[in-house]
C-alpha cells in the first residue's frame, strides 16, 4: 500500500523564522522523509474520529508507520471503533509537547479495517519494532496485542494519508509544510 511521494509545499503564511540575523538559515519545507522518520519513531499518537451526532471524539493510542500507513487498534466497542463503523474519516497526530524542538506531524485521512492475516503479521511485526518490550514482554503495557487481533478481539485499521502536515518548532524558526497525496499506488494489496 506504499502511496507515491507527496506534493510538498511550504506554508509561507504560517512558517517565519522569529527575529531574523543575517546569515540565519530561511525557512524550509520538512521533507516527508523525515516526517515519516518521525512517524516511525513516535511512541503516543492522538486519534479524532467523528460521533454519529457530529462532535468530535479524541483519545490518545499507539500506532506504528507500515508500508506508507498509519496504524492502530481498538477494541470493537470501543468509542472510537463506533464513530469509525459510521464515518471513516479520522485524524492521527504525534509530536513534541514543546515550542523550542521537534516536528509535530498530523495525517487526515481514511480508516480501513485491516483483515488479511498476513497483512495482520506484517503490521504486528511493525508494531513489536516499533514499541519492543511494551509489546513482546510479559511485562509489557501491551502484551497480547498480537494475538488480541489475530483472535478477533481487537479490530486493526490502517490509514494512509490523503493530507498530513508538519508542524516544525525550534523556539526561532517555524514552519508549516503540506503533504498532498493525490495518486495513490494502484498496486496496493487489499487491506480486507
Amino acid at each position: 500500500m506504499t502511496p507515491k511521494r507527496p506534493t510538498t509545499e511550504l506554508d509561507a503564511r504560517y512558517s517565519a523564522a522569529l527575529n531574523p540575523r543575517p546569515g540565519a538559515e530561511s525557512v524550509t519545507a520538512t521533507d516527508w522523509a523525515e516526517a515519516q522518520g518521525r512517524l516511525r519513531a513516535a511512541e503516543v499518537f492522538w486519534i479524532t474520529t467523528v460521533r454519529p451526532d457530529g462532535r468530535l471524539h479524541v483519545t490518545p493510542l499507539i500506532a506504528a508507520w507500515h508500508d506508507g500507513a498509519l496504524h492502530f487498534s481498538t477494541g470493537p466497542g470501543e468509542q472510537k471503533a463506533k464513530n469509525l463503523a459510521g464515518n471513516a474519516n479520522c485524524v492521527l497526530t504525534t509530536g513534541h509537547n514543546s515550542l523550542t524542538e521537534g516536528v509535530d506531524i498530523v495525517v487526515e485521512g481514511t480508516a480501513e479495517r485491516v483483515t488479511d492475516p498476513a497483512r495482520q503479521d506484517e503490521v504486528i511485526a511493525a508494531f513489536e519494532a516499533q514499541y519492543g518490550d511494551h509489546i513482546v514482554s510479559p511485562e509489557g503495557t501491551f502484551y497480547g496485542f498480537g494475538d488480541s487481533i489475530r483472535k478477533g478481539n481487537d479490530l486493526l485499521f490502517a490509514v494512509a494519508p490523503g493530507t498530513a502536515y508538519g508542524f516544525g518548532h525550534d523556539g526561532q524558526v517555524f514552519s508549516h509544510t503540506r503533504y498532498t497525496f493525490t495518486d495513490l499506488d494502484s498496486s496496493r494489496p487489499s487491506m480486507t
